[in-house]
């Protein structure tokens, strides 16, 4: 059983939901990232997503998108971030850790290296945010070859008809984007959610993972009554940037900003 499946069964058993932060790796530098990641599992984090800088992030909104400059000022690569993988599990087996980002930083490296690579630091999931189902065959299958787990985006307006190929395709958990537009938008509205959701149930056993406008306690424990997983994004990584000079203030933030969602997610439910 992989540590993803692993780990919603295990939330499941005890009646909790995953709390799944996302934050840009090498952002505000490569020397935060493997220590914050620690940070994020003290206080209740149950799988990382870890954002691969890009220079193009079209799905992102301007918060996302200054992280990537950050940590591309620091020349923060895939192979950079792999290696934070591999040493974030040397002390950490168990916590799942998903890579989200675009195809081309994947495509530069090569996927066979990429797969090789991933499997080699323990790596468990990849969100790649421009890889259409329909393309992801030949990739998909290597990944799933190597224990990976391949991650699909499902949007407000995407259709039955291709929630089933979206679904049919991936693995470990379905990430649905609760607003139109980019990461950062406005207010979620956990009722359109929630109907989404019924949908998406019909056609996969996986567990739903929410992401988008998540911003506080509040929303992470409404999303929590009608999802699996509530993924943070955007408002731990403004508290980064905010603090860019002070990571250790930035990072403080951040471990205070998660627990205060693990606590109002618990109560919640």
């Amino acid at each position: 059983m992989s540590r993803i499946a692993a780990c919603f069964d295990a939330l499941k058993a005890q009646g909790r939901q995953a709390l799944i932060p996302y934050v840009t790796a090498g952002d505000p530098n490569p020397q935060v990232t493997v220590g914050l990641m620690h940070q994020m599992v003290s206080v209740g984090a149950d799988i990382i997503e870890l954002g691969i800088p890009f220079s193009d992030p079209m799905a992102d909104g301007p918060v996302i998108q200054l992280a990537c400059e950050r940590a591309l000022a620091h020349k923060t690569s895939l192979a950079m971030i792999l290696s934070m993988v591999a040493e974030f599990r040397e002390q950490n087996d168990t916590t799942p850790v998903v890579l989200m980002g675009y195809l081309n930083t994947v495509e530069k490296m090569g996927y066979d290296v990429f797969v090789a690579t991933a499997k080699k630091v323990s790596l468990d999931g990849v969100l790649l945010v421009d890889l259409p189902p329909e393309e992801s065959e030949d990739f998909g299958k290597d990944l799933r070859q190597a224990g990976l787990d391949a991650i699909f985006l499902i949007t407000p307006t995407t259709t039955e008809e291709r929630i089933k190929k979206i679904c049919a395709a991936g693995s470990g958990y379905m990430y649905y984007v609760s607003l139109k537009g980019v990461t950062g938008a406005a207010a979620i509205d956990t009722d359109a959610v929630a109907e989404k959701l019924d949908l998406v149930k019909q056609h996969t056993q996986l567990p739903l993972g929410v992401g988008f406008g998540i911003r506080d306690a509040d929303s992470a424990a409404r999303v929590a009554q009608i999802a699996d997983g509530v993924v943070v994004g955007s408002v731990l990584v403004n508290a980064l940037g905010d603090n860019a000079s002070d990571p250790e203030k930035g990072c403080a933030q951040v471990v205070l900003t998660l627990s205060e969602m693990r606590q109002a997610m618990d109560t919640a439910v």
